[in-house]
């Protein structure tokens, strides 16, 4: 007679069930904190790119514009609209457009807007329109602007370069502030450039 053995598939230990548990107990935590910053670096970058890109933009416009009437208006308007979702125009804290040096630095006062609004603009040729945007100070307004070659008179001896700079308040989307316990409110950054006036002879 052929005796056949039963064979017995080892069972997991008590002990070993209880250190499973315990790795994934502090694995888990890890993972969530390692995904969660990796969706929130996402929208944090895509609001950097998206206010520079709006920037960048505005400074172009305002050089464009110089010294005309609603040049401001199409500035805002520009922001309004490049600053798309998943970023927001409403997370805008200052809007501030500026003499700038060769180097992009500010020269002298803004002219500043905040959020808020709206701002009534009638620009040449009828057209009206508004933007969510405040008048907070007009240090550097439009009809001052210079984009003479030859320059504007004594306080303004030469072509000029017109920064536009926003400041923006990133809030967390993702719970990671419950994770790392900093910055509460969120980011609050800025992103600014300048552009030489298009010169009129």
């Amino acid at each position: 007679m052929h005796l056949i053995r039963k064979l017995r598939v080892p069972s997991r230990s008590r002990g070993a069930q209880g250190q499973s548990l315990v790795e994934f107990s502090i694995g888990l935590p890890l993972f969530m904190t390692i995904l969660l910053a990796i969706i929130e670096f996402s929208f944090t970058f895509n609001a950097v790119l998206a206010v520079n890109f709006a920037s960048r933009t505005a400074s172009l416009l305002a050089a464009e514009g110089g010294p005309n009437l609603g040049t401001d208006c199409v500035v805002l308007r520009s922001i309004e609209t490049n600053i798309k979702p998943p970023a927001s125009d409403s997370k805008i804290v200052t809007v501030e457009i500026y003499q700038a040096n060769s180097n992009g630095d500010m020269v002298g006062s803004a002219t500043v807007y905040t959020f808020g609004g709206p701002t009534t603009c009638n620009l040449p040729g009828g057209v009206t329109f508004t933007v969510p945007f405040q008048l907070q100070q007009d240090g550097y307004t439009e009809a001052s602007r210079c984009n003479v070659i030859a320059g504007c008179g004594t306080l303004h001896p030469n072509l000029e370069i017109v920064g536009v700079r926003i400041t923006y308040h990133y809030a967390w989307v993702t719970p990671l502030k419950s994770f790392i316990g900093s910055y509460p409110g969120g980011l609050t950054f800025e992103r600014s450039n300048a552009t030489r006036m298009e010169p009129v002879l």
